[in-house]
């Protein structure tokens, strides 16, 4: 079929999958499933269907927690999802998109709590403590990897605590 737009292929400059139009007309069309799979092609096949996009999730999914480019596109893929599940009389592949999108959303929504969880436990510590230096901001991440129930019970007792013995009960540990 691609063959009718007239196109051809320059694979020593450009990646399989990618065919350009006639000069004049400046354009391409880039076929989504024979993009190779490799990490700058991720954005574009998450837009695929079916398989393509559903193993694109999955390369996604697996990218390195902290990596810019993961974070931006699952924030985007959750958006998309959320997007799809609002309409009515969704089409059969809107309902495939929206099972392959969702460990992407699953994923984010995760860590959009760690987020928030993050952000409540420094406006507490702020709230208690004035501005976070470094040894109080360090103790975010600690505080909010404890247990729900030993969390809730520190945090409630901050008004208690000095600066010295939260900083002392956590160097114990």
């Amino acid at each position: 079929m691609i063959e009718d737009f007239g196109t051809h292929s320059d694979e020593s400059n450009w990646l399989t999958g990618v065919y350009f139009l006639a000069k004049s007309l400046k354009a391409g069309i880039i076929v989504i499933h024979q993009l190779p799979v490799i990490e700058d092609t991720l954005w574009l096949r998450v837009l695929g269907k079916g398989g393509t996009q559903k193993r694109a999730v999955e390369e996604l999914v697996e990218l390195p927690e902290r990596n810019p480019f993961r974070e931006n596109l699952l924030e985007i893929l959750a958006n998309w999802r959320k997007n799809l599940e609002l309409r009515d009389n969704l089409s059969t592949e809107e309902q495939e998109d929206i099972m392959n999108l969702s460990p992407a959303y699953l994923q984010q929504r995760e860590e959009w709590k760690i987020e928030e969880r993050h952000s409540m436990i420094a406006s507490l510590l702020e709230g208690r403590f004035g501005s976070l230096d470094s040894e109080l901001f360090s103790l975010v991440e600690k505080i909010a990897q404890l247990p729900i129930s030993e969390r809730t019970g520190l945090l409630l007792s901050l008004a208690n605590l000095s600066r010295e013995e939260l900083l002392q009960r956590f160097r114990e540990n």
